[in-house]
């Protein structure tokens, strides 16, 4: 087999139909290139939804686990191992909180943070049992399990997944006043994305989410941010809270805690909010192994040590003013921050991304009219250059 067309129908054979990938099988990657199998290249637009915030196969990330598989991978939870002091040490000097709970992805670390603002609701706040409420917005996008597609406005998330488990309630995204509307007794956390990167790469106005933290303070309501996609240098800061000096009482990450190479994710908090977990409340057989660990610590070094928030701010600023410059019907708004930047258009997004495929340029329609671009962190200014006229020849004329 040595066509994309050999593959894609063994994978269509073989694999579950739950995504709808762009018609390209890639087989190698380095840096911001990837390579299919029959050989043509690739700049990589999307970063596995901002995984590959430090490239393909990050030589740094890379040697760090070859050298941890070649000596411990697993030993569970049931036992200590090394690499999870230093792991957890480094991610709490990093971002400032003083307890950090890792998991493996996304998903699971969101639910880790509803379980523990649970049990805070219950233990610290006084919450009647089983009364908490959690508070989250329209168009969100958490992850996949039953308990978050639950909570999702998004009808086909949901559909035939039912029933869903209570306690939570949808708000306006972009909007303080229904949060404040919304918080009752039994109200214990808010949860929102800074940036709603699946939604569309929705930007909130200035000042939301410092409005929404303060209404969290002012009410004993956990201020839950999800940076699982914006968080780790993706918009040019660190985490997108710190546009706003907001400092959550939760923080989620994953997606580029693993450089791309294995699933990592955590919940960040302190100790008065993690302290209401005791031996056998939460875990995971995988959670913090030691390879992950390892992975994990290498992929922060890198997003230190080559400034990537500092990358993508410059770059993303100089980027999102070229792509408005294009003159195109086609298009309606070019938006986001640093390097996740959401283009949307007035006609059905897909047929783009077919071309840009063409054009060499892998990029992701999200909400069906919006083009997704979020190259890794590590790019160069002449290789979004080299991408530009491509896009701007794709938007003109198709």
């Amino acid at each position: 087999m040595k066509t994309n067309k050999a593959y894609i129908k063994l994978i269509e054979k073989y694999n579950a139909n739950n995504y709808l990938p762009l018609p390209v099988v890639l087989t190698r990657g380095k840096g911001v290139w990837v390579w299919d199998v029959e050989g043509k290249k690739y700049i990589d637009m999307l970063s596995s939804y901002s995984a590959l915030n430090q490239g393909h196969c990050h030589p740094k990330i890379i040697k760090a686990l070859k050298s941890q598989a070649s000596r411990l991978t697993l030993t569970s939870r049931a036992f200590h191992h090394d690499m999870l002091a230093h792991f957890t040490k480094k991610l709490c000097a990093l971002t400032g909180y003083e307890k950090a709970l890792p998991m493996n992805s996304g998903a699971e670390a969101v639910e880790t943070a509803i379980k523990v603002s649970r049990k805070w609701g219950y233990h610290k706040k006084g919450v009647k049992k089983d009364c908490a409420e959690i508070i989250v917005c329209e168009n969100n996008f958490h992850g996949r399990t039953t308990t978050i597609v639950g909570f999702s406005s998004e009808k086909q998330y949901r559909d035939g997944f039912g029933p869903f488990a209570p306690g939570f309630t949808i708000i306006p995204y972009n909007n303080p006043g229904a949060l404040q509307t919304a918080i009752n007794e039994n109200t214990i956390g808010f949860m929102v994305e800074p940036i709603q990167g699946e939604g569309g790469v929705i930007v909130p106005d200035k000042g939301y989410l410092k409005s929404c933290y303060d209404i969290c303070k002012k009410n004993n309501v956990l201020f839950i941010a999800d940076e699982i996609q914006t968080g780790l240098g993706r918009t040019g800061k660190l985490f997108a809270c710190d546009y706003e000096t907001v400092r959550p009482d939760i923080v989620i990450v994953g997606k580029a805690l693993s450089g791309g190479a294995y699933p990592v994710s955590a919940i960040l908090c302190d100790n008065p909010i993690i302290d209401v977990l005791h031996p056998g409340d939460h875990g995971s057989t995988f959670g913090a192994n030691p390879l992950a660990s390892a992975i994990a610590m290498a992929a922060l070094d890198v997003i230190v040590q080559e400034k990537l928030p500092q990358r993508a701010y410059t770059l993303g600023n100089w980027f999102r003013e070229r792509l408005r410059k294009i003159d195109s019907s086609a298009m309606k708004e070019v938006r986001g921050k640093g390097l996740l930047i959401g283009v949307e258009l007035t006609k059905e997004a897909r047929p783009y991304c077919e071309a840009l495929m063409k054009q060499g340029i892998l990029a992701k329609e999200t909400h069906k009219m919006v083009i997704r671009f979020a190259p890794p962190l590590i790019v160069k200014k002449q290789e979004l250059q080299w991408a530009l006229p491509r896009i701007e020849e794709v938007l003109k004329t198709h």
